[in-house]
């Protein structure tokens, strides 16, 4: 049994930013950070005010996360980027809204006092007896604690205030992981109301120190209001620990780690909130409690029998149930938790099979075929993204590169044609519309025909398991129409084209063909190439010149296309014999499967002799992590210099920035051939790579028994570590390692419990729903028969789902732990 949270967040788009370059517009970006800890970095959008990312990503978060900021940035090429504003989302305000919140929320001033971070290692304690009893805090250490100077560290020391008193700790230099070890005490007030607070600061020759945090015991049980969501930090209850004077009076004492934040004390009103302008978002937190496999079996058996099964005249169909009863806003996500789930059952062909049939079966015109936004039309959208990313990549990528290398002008409408002068100077001249226009298309068809060409030439290449899927619906239209033969060519290209190719030509950076979105320029034609291939797949380009007159020019190119494509169709479709001459044509999509992750790093030199550091520090080198081991070499298809095998992978984590000064450094603590602990230090050309590199690490030695479950963030240098100043080179960290810390991906291994899980989830919430449901699809004489209340005989395949809900529904409430127990204080962990 596992617990985990997973947090899904869409970046959509941001209205009304101010203005921070001097041409009086600006180049946002937006920083996600989970506890502080920034993890996604969007795409820079260029010269805008309203920017559209559209971005969306799906982190995997160890239990107990406290909070999500989202800061929208101003990128600037010759100095330091500028801070727009900030988003700041609570835990507790995001369990407020359990199916997710989506909307518009407001950008707030960044505060330097209230960008706190880290957690402090206190033990508190009462001694003496009555009459003569004192309060002994004694302060050890903390840990992760903000960066305030301007070497990436901070000189924090620790002040605490209790009853008029107050008593500092000693400053530890140019560290964020400092240890202290110092013990204070003061007379117990009689009786005992006052507060003790323990505050973090940041010691400054010059100037103000700058606050770090604080946490403020109370000697008394704390009411926490009700959290909402706004863009505000949380209300000043969440910043209070608790603890009772008489239970730690016989207790002896308590020790924990408390995390620090901001003084709410002094919180007033953002006299700039809404003036920065606001976000779009849709953030939604599953907090998932896993079963082991066997108590999902019941329900997978049961699904992979209906699909078995198949669809039966005169009966309601399982999965016509689970359609009608899921509404549009989760359709998506249960949509690829069947494809999933059926992907590791080996019957996902078998399930699309059965989508096509029972919506064939309903009344349907062959013009208008899967372009509603059904369970099928889904379902078939989502498996073409989790099995034809590589086969996607292959197509288009080409084509994609040249249109953002080149940067060409291209334009059909005249409404939107810019006139500009062309020849060298002394001899331009105006270029006329019909001339630009007629550029535009000579570009745009030029860019057409390469990917048609790489469409057509494709066949062989497409993943066996998509072209069985689309062989079953070319047939399944075709015996739905008999008459409409050209129905069944539309149908594989509305999924092919309409909702695969398109999308990821209009935005490759969601698709992640491109690192960085399009400028306007690439942006329109790349547009205007969606267009061109939303109407070759169509197979009616005279339709879409009748809507736009403007694409007449294209109409020739668009109508060659359309033959093109058939015969692909025809091919892509084509018997298993045909398919078998195929084999061998076409080449590799790439790198085998066996590659989880591959790119270029640079390694940098430290002290050790392990096989890494000795062969290629100070160099950039190509790795390559596959389910065996980290290997790297000159290039990529150079010999291999060297390789840690997964088993002794110990820790992927990051390395502060001031120890190389990068933030984007990865480290990878691993046992070395001769038994001793080595960590090689490995630097990522931005965030997202850096990112992805952990999370890939962490996936393939997420089972290793050796983790370390704690690690240091800086380097061994001279005779102590950078981050903590232990002198212990094999000494135990000073931070906690983030091992269930990763990034979803696309290529991610299957995970067939946790779509149980999920699907699980969704049909418990349908239960009552269901029952309705059957009885309202029935045939109206067959409905007519027989009582509809709770003790109405149901068909098998609804009565043993509900039974199976039932039985995992208490599997979960054995699982559950216990409520604990009052504790003397309330720490944050």
């Amino acid at each position: 049994m596992a617990r985990r949270s997973a947090l899904s967040i869409r970046i959509v788009e941001g209205r009304n930013l101010p203005a921070k370059d001097i041409t009086g517009s600006s180049d946002p970006y937006c920083i996600v950070k989970i506890d502080d800890e920034a993890i996604i970095r969007t795409a820079t959008v260029w010269k805008t005010l309203s920017p559209f990312w559209g971005e969306e990503y799906e982190v995997q978060l160890q239990p107990g996360f406290h909070s999500i900021s989202i800061y929208v940035m101003d990128e600037d090429a010759l100095s330091r980027d500028d801070i727009i504003g900030k988003v700041c989302i609570t835990r507790d305000m995001l369990a407020e809204h359990p199916k997710g919140y989506s909307g518009w929320m407001s950008l707030s001033e960044v505060d330097p006092d209230e960008e706190v971070q880290g957690e402090i290692h206190l033990r508190v304690e009462v001694l003496g007896s009555q009459g003569s009893r004192r309060l002994r805090c004694s302060v050890l250490e903390a840990r992760d604690l903000a960066r305030k100077d301007r070497n990436g560290a901070s000189d924090p020391f620790v002040r605490l205030r209790y009853n008029g008193k107050t008593q500092e700790s000693t400053v530890v230099k140019k560290s964020c992981y400092p240890r202290w070890n110092e013990t204070f005490e003061f007379e117990l007030a009689e009786p005992a109301e006052e507060k003790l607070c323990v505050e973090v600061w940041d010691w400054d020759l010059v100037g103000r120190n700058d606050f770090l945090g604080k946490v403020s015991p109370k000697p008394f049980q704390c009411c926490r209001a009700p959290a909402q969501l706004h863009s505000q930090p949380s209300p000043a209850f969440p910043s209070q620990v608790v603890f009772s004077v008489q239970g730690l009076e016989a207790a002896g004492q308590e020790e924990g780690w408390f995390r620090l934040w901001p003084d709410k004390s002094k919180q007033t009103e953002d006299e700039r909130r809404g003036s920065l302008g606001s976000l779009q978002l849709q953030v939604k937190l599953r907090d998932e409690t896993v079963l082991p496999s066997h108590c999902y079996q019941p329900l997978v058996q049961l699904l992979c029998q209906e699909v078995k099964l198949g669809r039966q005249d005169g009966q309601v169909h399982l999965v016509t149930l689970l359609d009608e009863t899921t509404t549009a806003e989760c359709r998506q996500e249960v949509a690829i938790n069947l494809v999933k789930l059926f992907l590791g059952q080996g019957l996902v062909k078998e399930f699309l099979d059965l989508l096509f049939e029972l919506e064939l079966a309903k009344p349907c015109e062959p013009n208008t075929l899967f372009r509603s936004n059904s369970l099928a039309s889904k379902s078939m959208e989502s498996f073409l993204k989790v099995t034809g990313m590589p086969y996607l990549h292959f197509v288009l990528g080409p084509t994609i590169t040249r249109v953002f290398e080149e940067k060409k002008y291209v334009e059909l409408d005249p409404g939107k044609v810019e006139i500009k002068d062309v020849g060298c100077s002394g001899l331009h001249r105006v270029q006329t519309e019909g001339e630009v226009i007629e550029q535009g298309r000579q570009h745009l068809q030029s860019y057409l025909g390469e990917l048609l060409d790489a469409i057509v030439r494709s066949a062989p290449a497409c993943p066996p398991l998509i072209r069985a899927a689309f062989r079953q619906l070319f047939q399944r239209v075709g015996e739905r129409f008999p008459q409409h033969q050209h129905a069944k060519f539309v149908a594989v290209t509305s999924f092919l084209c309409l909702r695969f190719f398109s999308p990821a030509v209009m935005t490759p950076k969601l698709f992640q063909l491109r690192a960085a979105h399009a400028d306007a320029r690439t942006s329109r034609t790349l547009l205007l190439l969606a267009k061109a291939i939303q109407l070759v797949g169509n197979m009616e380009p005279a339709a879409g010149r009748a809507k736009e007159t403007w694409l007449s020019p294209l109409l020739p190119a668009l109508q060659e296309g359309t033959a093109r494509m058939r015969d692909f169709i025809t091919r892509l479709v084509g018997t298993e014999e045909d398919r078998g001459e195929e084999e061998g044509e076409g080449r590799p999509l790439g790198p085998p499967p066996a590659v989880v992750k591959e790119g270029l790093l640079l390694v940098h030199k430290t002290r050790g002799k392990g096989p890494l550091l000795a062969a290629a520090a100070g160099k950039k080198l190509h790795f390559c992590l596959t389910g065996e081991s980290l290997s790297f070499g000159k290039s990529p298809g150079a010999e291999r210099i060297g390789a840690i095998a997964l088993g002794d992978i110990l820790a992927a984590e990051k390395v502060e920035e001031k120890s190389f000064g990068s933030s984007h450094v990865m480290q990878v603590v691993y046992m070395a051939t001769g038994g001793q602990q080595e960590t090689a230090y490995l630097q990522c050309k931005c965030v997202n790579e850096l990112n992805q590199w952990l999370s890939a690490l962490r996936k393939v030695c997420g089972n290793n028994p050796r983790v370390l479950r704690s690690y240091h963030p800086g380097v061994f240098r001279g005779d102590k570590w950078s981050c903590c100043h232990q002198r212990d080179r094999t000494g135990l960290g000073c931070d906690r390692t983030r091992h269930g810390v990763t990034l979803q991906d696309w290529s991610d291994p299957l995970e067939p419990t946790v779509e149980a899980q999920r699907l699980f989830q969704h049909l418990q919430g349908l239960r009552g729903t269901l029952r309705d449901k059957y009885w309202e699809l029935l045939e109206p004489e067959e409905a007519q028969n027989g009582p509809r209340g709770e003790d109405a005989a149901l068909p098998e395949g609804l009565s043993r789902l509900l039974a199976v809900l039932g039985e995992l529904e208490r599997c979960h409430r054995r699982a559950r732990p216990p409520p604990p127990a009052p504790a003397l204080l309330r720490l944050q962990t």
